[in-house]
């Protein structure tokens, strides 16, 4: 049935009507291994505190999954900056990924050949009014881009970066379409 074809309690000009259109609002795409967590950001009178990571002999504790850090790394970006598509294939490297200001779109999109999720692609937008971990298992293709305030970006990896041979296959930026970078217009 056409929009124009359904009863609505308002009436509108017919050239409205026409145009008009009603977002959907399906679940987000499930990728294997991706999980998301939200953190808690206490705030008082003269500033804020919250946990990242909580850690103990065999890893990190109190998530949905498992990671071990070997690593943790700050990653500033300037406003608009796109920095896709990473990808660690040379050896396991999965990451926990958190923004603590500004705000970054996040792409992932799963490569892994045995994967169920294979080709799945999921929009994530982290800010660091709400912090978020998301875990990126290794075979999946990340990138962001900076919001127009920049962001700082925290992440934490189960592999040590190696100068001499680094485990960062990249991608280029528009590989997957240019048009997830698109401004969103409503």
């Amino acid at each position: 049935m056409s929009e124009s074809a359904v009863e609505h309690a308002i009436q509108l000009e017919d050239r409205v009507l026409q145009a008009l259109d009603f977002e959907s609002y399906p679940a987000a795409p499930r990728i294997d291994g991706v999980w998301l967590q939200a953190l808690t950001k206490n705030l008082s009178e003269n500033g804020a505190f919250m946990e990242y990571l909580r850690l103990d002999g065999s890893g990190v504790q109190n998530l949905p999954g498992t990671l071990v850090p070997r690593q943790i790394s700050v990653s500033w970006a300037a406003a608009g900056r796109v920095n896709a598509f990473h990808i660690h294939v040379k050896q396991e490297q999965n990451e926990i990924w958190c923004v603590l200001t500004g705000q970054l779109v996040i792409w992932l999109v799963d490569c892994r050949a045995a994967s169920p999720t294979l080709g799945v692609q999921r929009k994530l937008v982290f800010s660091g009014e709400q912090p978020t971990l998301v875990h990126i298992p290794s075979g999946v293709a990340h990138g962001y881009q900076a919001g127009p305030d920049g962001a700082t970006l925290i992440y934490s990896m189960d592999a040590q970066f190696d100068l001499a041979d680094p485990n960062e296959g990249r991608l280029p930026w528009d590989y997957f379409g240019a048009e997830l970078w698109a401004e969103d217009r409503g």
